[in-house]
């Protein structure tokens, strides 16, 4: 991930996180309890939300954003580990995690079918797994939108991928999803899921 996406990601989000998406972080995160694992926290806009868990690892490929993900670490009330790692790859033991969390981070993974498989094994059994993501929606003119400008997109924000189809691939992957809520005609959705092994 490049030095300049890290710099400008928070500036350009900021009007969606502070009109909506803070509210949905705030009641997906209030659902997670025990050791945390965060996967792909970016700019560690979730660091603060996080109440009432023992401890928060959270594991970012990039550099850049860990560094800028440093100022909102030290403003978290719980204890939040920050690791190096990719999510296809997770350097934990089996399951070692009550709670598995992902927000808008499915999109950029490159092998997402891997990073469940990874996400499964390091939750523990009947774990919780929390997601916020966007996803191909299901309006048929707006997904061949989607289809269209993702190349485009994907090259722009670093690999994001506009037309993912996550809850078809969490899914496919034995993820048992319990409840679904869609925002924004169904571009956003909050996902709480069961880690069923």
């Amino acid at each position: 991930m490049s030095r300049s996406f890290a710099k400008w990601y928070d500036f350009f989000m900021n009007p969606l996180e502070k009109r909506k998406f803070i509210k949905i972080r705030q009641e997906l995160l209030s659902k997670a309890s025990g050791r945390v694992l965060e996967i792909g926290s970016g700019t560690g806009i979730n660091f603060p939300l996080y109440k009432g868990v023992d401890k928060v690892v959270a594991i970012e490929p990039s550099p850049f954003m860990q560094e800028r993900s440093r100022k909102k670490q030290s403003q978290a009330s719980v204890p939040i580990k920050v690791v190096q790692a990719s999510a296809e790859q997770l350097p934990f033991e089996s399951d070692t995690f009550d709670t598995v969390v992902a927000t808008l981070v499915f999109c950029t993974i490159p092998q997402p079918e891997k990073a469940i498989e990874e996400m499964r094994r390091v939750c523990k059994p009947n774990g919780k797994i929390l997601l916020f993501e966007h996803v191909k929606m299901e309006n048929r003119f707006l997904a061949v939108l989607q289809d269209w400008l993702s190349p485009a997109w994907k090259k722009i924000c670093d690999g994001c991928c506009l037309n993912r189809e996550t809850l078809t691939l969490l899914r496919s992957n034995g993820i048992s999803i319990l409840n679904v809520e869609d925002y924004y005609n169904g571009l956003f959705v909050n996902i709480v899921a069961e880690n069923q092994k």
